[in-house]
């Protein structure tokens, strides 16, 4: 009777949207070919329909629109290549895309075509211009440094040098064949037979070089080098590259047939620099005025290039969106089944019910646009597997449903604890992290993330930003519960205030005021809003901070358990599970309240009446002696009889979770399908006119010992686990323990420590080593690991006792996800 009035007065209740999913329907469109491309682009713009693949059998290659693919794949090679050609020379796309007319997918494929002939021939001709001006570079380098070392070595004059560097740089046009096209070879033959070879080389390559070459020739070679005045650019990697001039002088040809092989292993070019003056002189005016054109040429080429990119960079963001969406829409395509008689597509999938009419209406507007005679079908078929599961959320509630689907998302319809998350959560956390001073730099992060949510949420963030970012409503209700948190503990930083009046209690005398352990006496009513400051510094606080603090913990989670089974009801309940409700909601109930359910009894009590109750020794003697006297024990009457009745209740309610619900599943089915084991006829008229056969092949799968072995997994696991479970809440003293003395310990061992010296430079830096361990340890590693541990208590404490996770995300193909996981 009790069940039946909670079970009208909880139908009459308004539903909460994110208590379940969605409600999904399985629908079928059967899609002229006509319409089709338009119809999936409008679905696609709608975001709310999941289709399904109808051709998995199928490779990629043997789809239907497999070409249609291919030419958007290869549009999207092009615009990546444009992108990346940008970005490399460095252009800014505008913020805003220019104007463009509508443009067909052919009339693209035909300019992005063009565009990227054109600047692969821009690019194809800038380096073959860059290598010539490298080379000419190069051999000019070579000529001002080799040339000092001939002449030095040929006695010249030191006036003929330095005509010879001032001519460096004439701008006189000499027309002359390319110097560079020259065969290397030595000057001319001297008396003493003594040659050389001039060329450049990277200077990180110098050393080897230069000891390759006198194991070459063993040591019958004079190798001078000198540092280039002037960096090359590498036409591969666009960097700047230091190298150096060497001169290699030798004797005879195989020496210079080793020294030339070893120039081209080790990546140098070798320059013909003759031994006469004039000739020098000749070679340097052609090679600057030969310079001077490149240099001309290549400045007018890359504003060219640039101008081009400029003009694709107008587009490229129109251009990509569009290929996105239509390479999209024909892989959708792709998954539809092509009926060639009828000339039309079949498609099938889910939909949230509530989309029905807006999907109607994209549809009928493709039909309308596409100027078909045929309409597009669309109706509900029924469905084998189940449904997607779906919750529509916002900017607010998605991080809370982030964190439940880390875990494993919701079976469909099934209870969804991101309602209790939202609270919750933030709730458990500043437990653990219980301080008002830390609680308002997290609020100001938080209110700093919010204030730029506009603008951060355009901007492309790194991972650990964009988590930031994205759980910047957590991190908002975290921070409010720190302080609220932090004002029940009185901690500011560590440090008590009196915020809410004055302390319960004073010195008895002169001779005590200023002391923290002895002579204090209550005056006046309890402090009226958290812990009185005068408990910090005093010789009991830490105990009392420690039994306040652990009865807490047991208190949040037993209430948090409860929570968790009485979630598990209302499951039941709603897939018309009666057998759970009778068989596992309410012995689990029993069970848990029996025993923590009372021990949290106990803890309210012993705080009301200021009880000294040993309650370690009453729970365990509840089970060794429960009909023992409680002596001093006794917190109120009657409460040894209570604890026999609780106690036969939790023996009771264990088997009651194990053996009941086999043995009636095993009945339920006898009776369901009694009479059918005998005879069944194997024909195809039988199977034709038993309408309940494919209940035989269910009958033939119902294996009652495996049955009753989950169910006594399950019995054990919540009996086991409602201790284990208990005991996990505590986790909740200890982090709040570790945070409030570490806390201490960086004020007093480090800010005040620091302050009692009476030197600048020791106070300046003992704050910097308080704000630096503040920011870094109780702000970043203390903020991490409370959020880890109340992640723990959801996942396993809390949802364990009612959430299955076994379900799938509702994916449906929308355009908006596209653009979202884009580069």
């Amino acid at each position: 009777m009790f069940l039946d009035k909670m079970e009208k007065f909880l139908d009459n209740l308004t539903p909460m949207d994110l208590m379940r999913s969605e409600k999904m329907t399985f629908v079928q469109l059967i899609i002229p070919a006509e319409s089709a491309h338009r119809a999936i682009s409008y679905l696609g713009e709608l975001g709310l329909l999941q289709f399904r693949d109808l051709n998995a059998d199928k490779s990629p290659f043997q789809r239907t629109f497999v070409n249609q693919v291919k030419r958007c794949a290869e549009m999207s090679r092009k615009l990546r290549f444009f992108k990346d050609q940008i970005n490399k020379a460095g252009i800014m796309s505008s913020s805003h895309t220019a104007l463009q007319p509508e443009i067909d997918l052919e009339d693209l494929e035909i300019q992005l075509a063009e565009h990227e002939h054109e600047l692969i021939e821009m690019n194809s001709n800038s380096d073959k211009l860059r290598q010539s001006y490298n080379e000419l570079l190069e051999f000019k380098i070579v000529l001002q440094k080799a040339c000092g070392f001939l002449v030095s070595s040929h006695g010249r004059a030191i006036p003929d040098e330095r005509e010879l560097q001032e001519n460096v740089y004439s701008n006189d046009f000499v027309e002359t064949t390319s110097l560079l096209e020259q065969e290397i070879r030595p000057g001319p033959s001297n008396p003493s037979g003594l040659r050389f070879i001039s060329g450049i080389i990277c200077k990180s390559k110098l050393l080897r070089f230069e000891r390759m070459l006198f194991r070459a020739t063993r040591g019958n070679m004079l190798f001078n080098q000198a540092p280039a005045d002037d960096q090359i650019m590498d036409p591969v990697s666009a960097e700047m590259i230091e190298k150096t001039v060497f001169v290699v002088f030798f004797s005879g040809e195989q020496a210079r047939t080793k020294i030339l092989k070893i120039c081209e292993a080790f990546g140098a070019n070798c320059y013909p620099v003759p031994e006469d003056i004039s000739k020098q002189r000749q070679i340097t005016r052609e090679v600057s005025s030969r310079l001077t054109d490149l240099e001309a040429t290549l400045d007018a080429g890359l504003r060219h290039r640039n101008k081009a990119l400029a003009s694709v960079g107008e587009h490229l963001s129109d251009w990509m969106n569009m290929v996105r969406r239509e390479k999209a829409v024909y892989d959708t395509l792709n998954m539809l089944n092509f009926d060639v008689t009828k000339k039309c597509l079949v498609g099938e999938g889910w939909c949230p019910i509530f989309a029905k009419t807006q999907i109607q209406e994209a549809l009928q507007r493709a039909t309308f646009d596409s100027s078909s005679q045929v309409g597009i079908i669309c109706h509900p078929m029924d469905a084998v597997e189940s449904p997607p599961t779906y919750f529509r959320t916002n900017s607010f509630t998605s991080p809370y449903q982030e964190i439940v689907d880390a875990y494993g998302v919701a079976r469909y319809q099934e209870a969804n604890p991101a309602v209790y998350t939202t609270i919750v959560f933030p709730f458990l956390f500043a437990v653990m992290f219980g301080d008002w001073g830390h609680g308002i730099c997290l609020l100001l992060g938080a209110l700093i993330l919010i204030a730029r949510e506009s603008k951060l949420s355009t901007q492309k963030l790194g991972s650990f930003m964009e988590m930031l970012f994205g759980g910047r409503y957590v991190l908002l209700l975290m921070s409010l519960f720190s302080i609220y948190c932090g004002l029940i503990y009185n901690e500011f930083f560590s440090v008590p205030f009196h915020i809410f009046g004055e302390s319960a209690y004073r010195c008895r005398d002169n001779t005590c005021r200023d002391a923290h352990t002895i002579g204090l006496v209550k005056v006046r009513d309890p402090y009226p809003f958290g812990v009185d400051p005068k408990w910090r510094g005093s010789r009991s606080e830490l105990a009392f901070l420690n039994s306040m603090k652990m009865k807490m913990s047991i208190l949040l989670g037993v209430v948090h358990m409860n929570l968790g089974i009485i979630l598990s009801y209302f499951n039941a309940r709603f897939f018309g599970n009666s057998l759970d409700i009778r068989y596992q909601f309410v012995p689990q109930m029993i069970f848990l309240n029996s025993l923590f359910g009372y021990l949290s009894l106990l803890i309210v009590v012993k705080w009301c009446t200021g009880s000294q109750a040993d309650l370690y020794h009453v729970m365990i003697y509840m089970f060794l002696s429960p009909t023992d006297n409680l002596g001093d024990n006794e917190l109120f009457w009657g409460q040894r009889p209570l604890q026999i009745v609780l106690l036969l209740l939790a023996l009771i309610a264990a088997p009651w979770m194990l053996f009941p619900k086999p043995f009636i599943l095993k009945k339920i089915h006898t009776e369901r399908f009694q009479g059918r084991s005998y005879g069944i006829l194997n024909t195809s008229e039988m199977d034709l006119e038993e309408p309940d056969s494919a209940r035989q092949h269910h009958h033939e799968e119902f294996n009652f010992s495996e049955v009753f072995v989950h169910q006594m997994i399950h019995a054990i696991e919540f009996i086991l686990g409602s201790v284990s479970n208990t005991a996990s809440y505590l986790r909740l003293w200890a982090l709040s323990l570790a945070h409030s003395e570490l806390s201490t310990v960086f004020y007093e061992k480090v800010l005040l420590l620091a302050w009692g010296y009476d030197n600048l430079i020791i106070r300046l830096l003992g704050l910097a080593v308080f704000a630096f361990a503040t920011a870094f340890i109780l702000l970043m590693m203390e903020t991490l690991s409370a959020f880890l541990h109340a992640l723990r208590l959801h996942w396993v404490e809390f949802q364990n006792k009612f959430y299955h996770g076994d379900g799938y995300k509702f994916k449906p193909f929308s355009f908006a996800a596209l653009t979202d996981d884009d580069e």
